[in-house]
C-alpha cells in the first residue's frame, strides 16, 4: 500500500507552508506500509516556541483555506515544543530543534519510503544544523567579549 493521492496533496502542501514560515529540516515518510492509522508522516523543527507555533498556525491555515482540510486532534500547543496535527491521512510533527534532536523520530521511520517535497521545503535540511552552529558562535563571541577577550 502506499500512500493516496489526497494524502501527497496535504503532505506537499503542509511541507510549503512550514518552509513560508522557516522551518528547518522539513522530512515526510509514506507509512501507509507500517501503520494502518494514517499515510504519511510530516516533520518539521524550528529553534524556538514562537516559531513552532507559527509554523504550526501557518500549516493548519493553508491546509483549511486551499485543501479545505482541518485537522481532527491538536496536540501540544500549550508548551509549542511539539506540535501534532492529526489530519487522519497525514500527521504533521513540528518540533522545537531540541525536541527534534532527542526524540529522533527519523530514526523510528528511517525504513520507510521518503516522500518527494517542493523544492524550498528540501532546501531548509541541514538549516536546524547551521543554526546550532551559528549560535554557538554567537555565545563564544559573547563570553569571549565578557572576559575580555582573553579567549582566543
Amino acid at each position: 500500500m502506499t500512500a493516496t493521492d489526497r494524502s501527497l496533496e496535504l503532505i506537499t502542501a503542509a511541507a510549503q507552508a512550514a518552509a513560508d514560515k522557516l522551518a528547518h529540516d522539513i522530512i515526510a515518510y509514506d507509512v501507509s506500509d507500517v501503520l494502518s492509522i494514517t499515510d504519511a508522516f510530516l516533520l518539521a523543527s524550528a529553534p524556538n516556541d514562537r516559531q513552532v507555533k507559527s509554523i504550526v498556525d501557518e500549516i493548519e491555515e493553508r491546509l483549511n483555506k486551499e485543501l479545505g482540510a482541518k485537522p481532527v486532534r491538536r496536540e501540544g500547543d500549550r508548551e509549542a515544543r511539539w506540535v501534532l496535527l492529526d489530519y487522519v491521512d497525514i500527521v504533521v510533527h513540528v518540533q522545537h530543534s531540541e525536541e527534534r534532536v532527542f526524540y529522533a523520530l527519523e530514526r523510528l521511520w528511517k525504513d520507510c519510503p521518503e516522500l518527494e517535497l517542493p523544492a524550498d521545503a528540501k532546501a531548509t535540511r541541514g538549516k536546524a544544523a547551521e543554526h546550532a552552529r551559528l549560535k554557538a558562535a554567537e555565545d563564544a563571541a559573547e563570553l569571549n567579549a565578557e572576559l575580555g577577550g582573553e579567549l582566543r
